[in-house]
């Protein structure tokens, strides 16, 4: 199982192994959410997804989109969307083991900020 959770433990989850889809958003909304300049998302199909301990809070933060983070440290967790709605987005700086999981595709780069370097 690739696990993961929030800062202060609280939080914590399991994704079923697979070969997944990792994505770096470039969107103002992932911006803006967690205060960097992207967000790296592991795509998995919702099934695959528990929350072994804790709730997180959510945030409609389009009409399209669901944000879930944790309410005690804020650690940003996952996003849904109605436009996929078999699959969640996971925080690649919430899995215990980042390093495991290289981005190979950059989405929304019209609101990528200047002063990054291409994407390969």
């Amino acid at each position: 199982m690739i696990e993961g959770g929030c800062f202060c433990k609280k939080i914590r989850y399991t994704v079923e192994r697979g070969d997944y889809r990792i994505a770096n958003c470039h969107c103002r909304m992932c911006q803006q959410t967690s205060g960097a300049p992207f967000v790296t998302w592991l795509v998995a199909r919702k099934e695959a997804f528990t929350y072994v301990s804790g709730k997180p809070r959510q945030l409609q933060s389009s009409s399209k989109g669901t944000r879930e983070f944790c309410s005690d440290c804020g650690t940003p967790l996952t996003f849904f969307s109605t436009e996929r709605p078999g699959y969640l987005d996971i925080t690649g700086g919430s899995l215990d083991n980042p390093d495991d999981f290289v981005p190979t595709v950059a989405v929304h780069e019209e609101s990528k900020l200047k002063w990054l370097k291409q994407t390969e």
